[in-house]
């Protein structure tokens, strides 16, 4: 692999310094730096190398990529250097040029996409803090006291009984008590962690859950929300797995699997998680179980977009990198 990645780079910065225009560079740093391209999959490659070879070829792609990243940038300088020389004067009658435009930030696009996914079926888009009270992240939703979540090195604690919340179920907790059934809404928003930040892992990521409430809500609802939701967002005819699964705040529980076909062949992927609302978070929020049944759902965001774009790290979203926001 070191090998490969040496003739590449060196391949790469033979090309940038034979470029004798600026269109034909940028053509080059899309060839190898582009997300589709040379470097770029040599990097989505490091998974399937033995797990003893992949720092040194790790380190050696990101070395390789950094040369070539700054040859093409010294050789634009030059490029344009000798455009601006023969430029023309400017002509004051000639219209400006406007500023360039960015766009949303690839995480949070497809919030909105996902939330307008979900106000097509009646959803109501809600938020809450991302600080949050021990009370609703843990006790309203049915967590036990000894529960690991609420240890000082699994969760950030600002107080004894303030956190950063961990998940945005608290918003449902919030929104069941200021709003009597029926309801239905889509909760967007931060969350916090405490993580070991790798390829797969964030201290800080993003989540969408929802939340029913109505009288004779069953898990047959549940599977075909979650089904319409994945036909509109991934496409038809994708397959899906229910596995059953525990959570304190909902039972019965199930984890959500999509199928997914790469060019390392098909695998199943974890898409959320979901289930019934829990008849105790029922009667915390003064919902009569008897009367009322409900199902929640809830996904990470980052994990959605790194399906859908193949992207290999999830570091890359918090990196604020404009060579990779402005691939989307």
């Amino acid at each position: 692999m070191r090998e490969q990645i040496q003739r590449m780079c060196a391949e790469a910065r033979g090309r940038v310094q034979a470029a004798t225009d600026l269109a034909t560079l940028d053509e080059i740093r899309i060839e190898y730096l582009g997300r589709k391209g040379r470097l770029t999959g040599l990097l989505r490659g490091l998974g399937a190398m033995p797990a003893d070879e992949r720092p040194a070829a790790g380190q050696a792609l990101n070395e390789a990529k950094l040369e070539v990243q700054s040859a093409i940038e010294a050789r634009r300088a030059q490029l344009q250097a000798a455009v601006d020389a023969t430029a023309v004067d400017l002509d004051p009658t000639f219209p400006g040029r406007r500023d360039l435009r960015g766009s949303l930030h690839p995480v949070l696009e497809v919030v909105d996409e996902i939330c307008d996914i979900f106000h097509g079926l009646g959803y109501t888009r809600v938020e809450g803090p991302d600080v949050e009270l021990d009370a609703l992240n843990f006790t309203a939703l049915n967590f036990p006291d000894d529960h690991p979540s609420r240890d000082l090195q699994d969760t950030f604690y600002v107080s004894d009984d303030v956190v950063l919340r961990t998940q945005t179920s608290p918003v449902q907790i919030r929104t069941m008590r200021q709003t009597k059934p029926p309801l239905a809404v889509v909760v967007p928003g931060r969350v916090y962690r405490q993580e070991q930040p790798d390829a797969s892992h964030a201290a800080e990521f993003h989540q969408i859950e929802g939340l029913v409430v109505d009288r004779s809500v069953s898990l047959s609802d549940l599977r075909a929300t979650v089904e319409h939701f994945v036909r509109e967002f991934f496409g038809e005819d994708r397959k899906l797995r229910f596995r059953p699964h525990f959570f304190p705040f909902t039972e019965p529980s199930v984890e959500v699997d999509l199928w997914w076909e790469s060019d390392r062949g098909g695998r199943w992927l974890e898409i959320m998680g979901a289930g019934m609302v829990h008849p105790n978070v029922l009667r915390n929020c003064e919902v009569d179980p008897e009367d009322w049944t409900g199902f929640a759902f809830g996904m990470g965001v980052e994990r959605i977009v790194m399906v859908r774009h193949g992207i290999s790290d999830i570091r890359m979203f918090l990196d604020n990198d404009l060579r990779f926001l402005s691939q989307f």
